[in-house]
């Protein structure tokens, strides 16, 4: 079992180790940790530890192909969700939702180069220091 002070990982299956390592680095505030391009690279943010596997990957091979993708998703908490918004934006990215409030706080979801989702969340400031993040 994993130590509680490591990271949570998750892996995430990509069509382009590199152009997902340059998403996550220059849109979403990761870390490059490990680059064994084109097969995988390892890139981090707080204790997020996200696995990025390519077509050559073992982590790839090892799914059947015959699994649709799922709904999950990477949960990012952001500041201020409209600057993100307008940042990615500007950047050329789109996103596959609009912003949806919930008593929990406001989020909005955009996918990287492979069609992976990723939510960005802000919390409703009355709970942000008290209450995890769910809308």
């Amino acid at each position: 079992m994993t130590a509680p002070d490591q990271f949570a990982a998750v892996r995430y299956l990509v069509d382009d180790v590199a152009a997902a390592v340059d998403f996550y680095t220059t849109h979403l505030g990761f870390t490059l940790r490990l680059d064994a391009a084109p097969a995988f690279a390892d890139v981090i943010r707080g204790p997020l530890r996200l696995l990025l596997s390519g077509p050559a990957s073992s982590g790839a091979r090892a799914t059947p192909t015959d699994t649709p993708a799922g709904r999950n998703r990477i949960h990012l908490i952001v500041d201020d969700l409209d600057t993100a918004i307008e940042r990615l934006r500007d950047a050329g990215q789109s996103f596959t939702s609009d912003v949806v409030a919930g008593p929990g706080g406001r989020q909005i979801l955009l996918t990287d180069p492979a069609g992976n989702l990723i939510e960005l969340f802000e919390p409703a400031h009355s709970q942000a220091a008290t209450t995890p993040a769910h809308a």
